[in-house]
Parts: C-alpha cells; sequence; structure tokens
C-alpha cells in the first residue's frame, strides 16, 4: 500500500496509474490523514459471455405478455 498526500498525487498521477495497473493500493492523503483509496478495478474476462446458459430452465408464461391493466399503466404516466 503506497500513501501519497493530494499534492503529490496529483503531481505523479500517471505514474501511481502504472502502480495500480500492477496492483497496488495507494491511499490519498489530505495532511496526512487519510481521505481516500485507489483500488485497480478486478479485471474482466476477456472471453465473450455464452449465449444460451439457461436454456430450458424455465418458462415464461404466455401471460407475460398480456396487455397490463389500465389501472396499473396510470402509476406510470405523469399527469
Amino acid at each position: 500500500m503506497i500513501k501519497v498526500n493530494i499534492h503529490q498525487a496529483k503531481t505523479h498521477f500517471s505514474s501511481y496509474l502504472a502502480k495500480l495497473k500492477k496492483g497496488e493500493t495507494i491511499v490519498i492523503c489530505n495532511r496526512n490523514i487519510p481521505v481516500a483509496e485507489l483500488r485497480p478495478i478486478q479485471s474482466t474476462s476477456s472471453k465473450p459471455r455464452p449465449i444460451g446458459l439457461a436454456k430450458n430452465k424455465f418458462k415464461i408464461p404466455d401471460e407475460f405478455f398480456d396487455e397490463l391493466p389500465q389501472e396499473f399503466l396510470n402509476y406510470f404516466s405523469h399527469k
């Protein structure tokens, strides 16, 4: 974990970003009092998600596509 004051963080921001990419955590301080923490974002999968993972797991009932009652739709109108 790296602790830096606000002025240091602003002055050397790009170098701290490079350290974040390597997995470091940076604590930003205001007059040596911690106020924020910068952490790297968890890497996401580079593979696309497969389609159809829930196929045949459930069935959408036909009523799902029925028209909604007017009294329910009135809740969404701006009058």
